[in-house]
Protein backbone atom coordinates (compact mmCIF):
# COMPACT_ATOMS: atom_id res chain seq x y z
CA UNK A 1 0.00 0.00 0.00
CA UNK A 2 1.47 3.43 -1.13
CA UNK A 3 0.97 6.65 0.62
CA UNK A 4 -0.68 8.31 -2.10
CA UNK A 5 -4.05 9.19 -2.73
CA UNK A 6 -5.82 8.55 -5.55
CA UNK A 7 -8.06 11.71 -7.26
CA UNK A 8 -10.74 10.59 -9.54
CA UNK A 9 -11.34 12.30 -12.46
CA UNK A 10 -14.14 14.30 -12.94
CA UNK A 11 -17.05 15.34 -14.96
CA UNK A 12 -16.21 18.01 -16.77
CA UNK A 13 -18.51 21.15 -16.05
CA UNK A 14 -20.09 23.41 -18.40
CA UNK A 15 -18.79 26.79 -18.91
CA UNK A 16 -21.09 30.01 -18.52
CA UNK A 17 -20.81 32.99 -19.35
CA UNK A 18 -21.63 36.05 -17.52
CA UNK A 19 -22.34 39.45 -18.43
CA UNK A 20 -21.17 42.79 -16.11
CA UNK A 21 -22.42 45.66 -16.53
CA UNK A 22 -19.79 48.33 -16.95
CA UNK A 23 -20.31 51.92 -16.22
CA UNK A 24 -17.97 54.22 -14.89
CA UNK A 25 -17.07 53.34 -10.88
CA UNK A 26 -15.95 55.91 -8.52
CA UNK A 27 -12.55 53.74 -6.69
CA UNK A 28 -13.32 54.65 -3.09
CA UNK A 29 -9.77 54.34 -1.06
CA UNK A 30 -10.68 53.25 2.35
CA UNK A 31 -7.14 52.69 3.40
CA UNK A 32 -7.30 55.66 6.17
CA UNK A 33 -10.19 54.88 7.49
CA UNK A 34 -9.32 51.45 7.92
CA UNK A 35 -5.70 52.37 9.58
CA UNK A 36 -7.88 55.03 11.65
CA UNK A 37 -10.20 51.99 12.96
CA UNK A 38 -7.38 49.93 13.67
CA UNK A 39 -5.71 52.76 15.87
CA UNK A 40 -8.87 53.19 17.73
CA UNK A 41 -9.01 49.76 18.40
CA UNK A 42 -5.56 49.02 19.27
CA UNK A 43 -6.99 51.30 22.39
CA UNK A 44 -8.55 50.04 25.18
CA UNK A 45 -10.33 53.37 26.32
CA UNK A 46 -11.94 55.99 24.77
CA UNK A 47 -9.65 59.07 24.07
CA UNK A 48 -11.33 62.32 23.97
CA UNK A 49 -8.61 64.88 22.22
CA UNK A 50 -7.99 68.43 24.01
CA UNK A 51 -6.61 71.20 23.03
CA UNK A 52 -6.97 73.85 25.72
CA UNK A 53 -10.50 73.24 26.40
CA UNK A 54 -9.81 74.13 30.25
CA UNK A 55 -7.01 76.03 32.02
CA UNK A 56 -5.07 73.34 33.95
CA UNK A 57 -1.73 73.60 36.17
CA UNK A 58 0.28 71.20 38.07
CA UNK A 59 1.16 72.36 41.22
CA UNK A 60 5.30 72.20 41.43
CA UNK A 61 6.46 72.45 45.32
CA UNK A 62 8.74 75.45 46.08
CA UNK A 63 7.67 77.02 42.62
CA UNK A 64 3.75 77.14 42.40
CA UNK A 65 1.40 76.99 39.25
CA UNK A 66 2.91 75.81 36.42
CA UNK A 67 0.34 75.78 33.44
CA UNK A 68 0.03 72.48 31.14
CA UNK A 69 -1.22 72.23 27.79
CA UNK A 70 -4.03 69.22 27.52
CA UNK A 71 -3.45 66.85 24.67
CA UNK A 72 -5.92 63.78 24.86
CA UNK A 73 -7.92 62.64 28.38
CA UNK A 74 -9.02 59.37 29.34
CA UNK A 75 -10.63 56.86 31.75
CA UNK A 76 -7.22 55.88 32.67
CA UNK A 77 -4.98 58.70 32.77
CA UNK A 78 -4.24 61.72 30.40
CA UNK A 79 -1.34 63.24 27.88
CA UNK A 80 -0.41 67.11 28.66
CA UNK A 81 2.67 69.24 27.17
CA UNK A 82 4.88 71.66 28.70
CA UNK A 83 7.66 74.02 27.43
CA UNK A 84 10.84 72.50 27.09
CA UNK A 85 13.05 75.14 28.69
CA UNK A 86 10.89 74.25 32.32
CA UNK A 87 12.37 70.61 32.14
CA UNK A 88 10.55 67.35 32.79
CA UNK A 89 8.81 65.36 35.57
CA UNK A 90 10.27 62.07 36.17
CA UNK A 91 8.69 58.41 35.63
CA UNK A 92 6.76 57.50 38.79
CA UNK A 93 6.57 61.05 39.93
CA UNK A 94 2.95 61.82 41.71
CA UNK A 95 1.77 65.46 40.75
CA UNK A 96 -1.08 67.40 41.48
CA UNK A 97 -3.25 68.65 38.56
CA UNK A 98 -5.46 71.33 39.17
CA UNK A 99 -8.76 72.01 36.34
CA UNK A 100 -9.42 75.27 36.48
CA UNK A 101 -13.27 76.00 35.29
CA UNK A 102 -12.98 79.88 35.09
CA UNK A 103 -10.10 82.12 36.76
CA UNK A 104 -10.47 81.50 40.71
CA UNK A 105 -12.52 77.41 40.57
CA UNK A 106 -10.90 74.90 40.16
CA UNK A 107 -11.07 70.83 41.13
CA UNK A 108 -7.78 68.68 41.81
CA UNK A 109 -6.70 65.60 41.48
CA UNK A 110 -3.42 63.59 41.32
CA UNK A 111 -1.68 61.90 38.02
CA UNK A 112 2.10 59.53 38.04
CA UNK A 113 3.96 60.01 35.34
CA UNK A 114 4.45 57.08 33.32
CA UNK A 115 6.33 58.30 30.51
CA UNK A 116 8.35 61.40 28.88
CA UNK A 117 8.68 62.03 25.02
CA UNK A 118 11.26 65.48 24.38
CA UNK A 119 9.48 67.02 21.51
CA UNK A 120 12.50 68.73 19.61
CA UNK A 121 10.75 70.48 16.91
CA UNK A 122 7.92 72.32 18.78
CA UNK A 123 10.46 72.71 22.25
CA UNK A 124 7.97 71.01 24.36
CA UNK A 125 7.97 67.70 27.00
CA UNK A 126 5.05 65.65 26.15
CA UNK A 127 4.35 63.37 29.63
CA UNK A 128 1.70 60.93 29.68
CA UNK A 129 0.52 59.95 32.62
CA UNK A 130 -2.15 57.74 34.85
CA UNK A 131 -4.70 58.83 37.14
CA UNK A 132 -4.07 57.61 40.84
CA UNK A 133 -6.80 56.15 42.21
CA UNK A 134 -9.00 56.96 45.29
CA UNK A 135 -7.65 59.90 46.12
CA UNK A 136 -9.09 63.24 46.54
CA UNK A 137 -12.02 64.03 43.72
CA UNK A 138 -12.08 60.75 41.82
CA UNK A 139 -15.21 60.66 41.32
CA UNK A 140 -15.31 63.92 40.03
CA UNK A 141 -12.77 63.39 37.98
CA UNK A 142 -14.47 60.37 36.15
CA UNK A 143 -17.72 62.38 35.32
CA UNK A 144 -16.18 65.19 34.25
CA UNK A 145 -13.93 62.80 32.03
CA UNK A 146 -17.54 61.14 31.35
CA UNK A 147 -19.69 64.33 30.21
CA UNK A 148 -16.42 64.72 27.82
CA UNK A 149 -17.03 61.55 26.03
CA UNK A 150 -20.70 62.29 25.55
CA UNK A 151 -19.95 65.38 24.55
CA UNK A 152 -17.30 64.94 22.09
CA UNK A 153 -19.37 63.63 19.03
CA UNK A 154 -21.18 67.01 19.18
CA UNK A 155 -18.22 69.31 19.16
CA UNK A 156 -17.90 72.14 16.84
CA UNK A 157 -14.96 74.71 15.80
CA UNK A 158 -15.89 78.55 15.77
CA UNK A 159 -14.20 79.22 12.57
CA UNK A 160 -15.39 83.30 13.03
CA UNK A 161 -19.01 82.60 11.80
CA UNK A 162 -21.17 83.97 15.04
CA UNK A 163 -18.67 86.92 15.70
CA UNK A 164 -20.83 89.59 16.40
CA UNK A 165 -19.45 93.41 15.29
CA UNK A 166 -20.15 96.66 16.63
CA UNK A 167 -23.63 96.46 16.21
CA UNK A 168 -24.73 99.46 18.62
CA UNK A 169 -21.71 102.18 17.19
Amino acid sequence: MSNVLPFRARPRTETIDIKLHHEDAQVLDVTERIQAGQADDRRQVKRVVLNEFISAHVFVPGRGLLRIVLKDIHEKGLAFEIDAREGQFGRNETLEVRFYMNHETYFKFNIQVMHVQSNEDDATERHGCQFVKDTINDVALHHFIGFLQNIAASLRTDKGDRTVSNIYS
